[in-house]
């Protein structure tokens, strides 16, 4: 997949950090923050373009990837705060408190292209999953909420694992016959949260596809429709 991203070199103290953010906003992709369910619901493009900053996130241990999500069209589904998406590998260190003054520092973003490779990304989630029943398994998502900022902290095969899981969503959503109507489908979730001690419910996040309105030029893929119907959110 060929991403278009901003990418900004923000300074805080003597240190300069890489942030990418995609280039034009996911418009009909938001998420509400895990209390402890939280939401992400979004259209194909949406879907398939977080599906590729996985990705990208996943082969870029030194580099920030910050979707804003919050200002997104709501979800209506009443899970959690409306929140942005950062992801970042673990062993970059990213502090959530620090987050708020390096956001203000996003200006002047410069054009950047990357380009994503699926077989690699399937190659490392199936990796991922292999290793997952393991009892010294810990490559899991740690997550935290902070400054209407949803963080997850994660190593390069679970991003992967992640991405594929965003890809299948943005495929298959489309095919469900209630999305029609505008009705959302769950599709997925986002691979196991790490859990706060102490038991309680615990904390995850649905992925749900739905396209954007206006529904009666939406057609499913495979159904035929009018010779000129326009068809936004049919995959492509």
């Amino acid at each position: 997949m060929r991403l278009r991203l901003r990418l900004f070199r923000p300074r805080t103290g003597p240190h300069e950090h890489r942030v990418v953010q995609p280039w034009q906003p996911l418009r009909h992709t938001s998420l509400g923050a895990p209390e402890p369910i939280g939401l992400l619901i979004g259209d194909h493009d949406g879907l398939n373009r977080l599906a590729g900053l996985f990705s990208f996130a996943a082969y870029s241990r030194h580099t920030i990837v910050h979707v804003p999500l919050r200002d997104g069209l709501p979800s209506g589904g009443g899970f959690g705060e409306p929140v942005d998406l950062v992801l970042a590998h673990h062993t970059l260190g990213l502090r959530p408190s620090k987050w708020p003054d390096m956001r203000r520092r996003l200006v002047n973003g410069s054009a950047l292209t990357a380009r994503t490779d699926e077989a690699r990304t399937a190659r490392d989630a199936a990796s991922w999953r292999r290793r997952r029943g393991r009892a010294d398994f810990r490559d899991d998502l740690r997550h935290a909420t902070h400054a209407r900022t949803f963080f997850l902290f994660g190593s390069r095969d679970v991003f992967a694992e992640t991405a594929t899981s965003f890809a299948h969503a943005a495929g298959w959503g489309p095919c469900h016959k209630s999305v029609e109507k505008g009705h959302s489908v769950l599709m997925t979730a986002l691979p196991t949260l790490v859990q706060a001690p102490g038991g309680g419910h615990p904390f995850e996040v649905m992925v749900s596809f739905r396209p954007y309105p206006p529904y009666a030029h939406f057609r499913r893929p495979g159904r035929k429709g009018k010779r000129h119907e326009a068809s936004p959110a049919s995959p492509s």
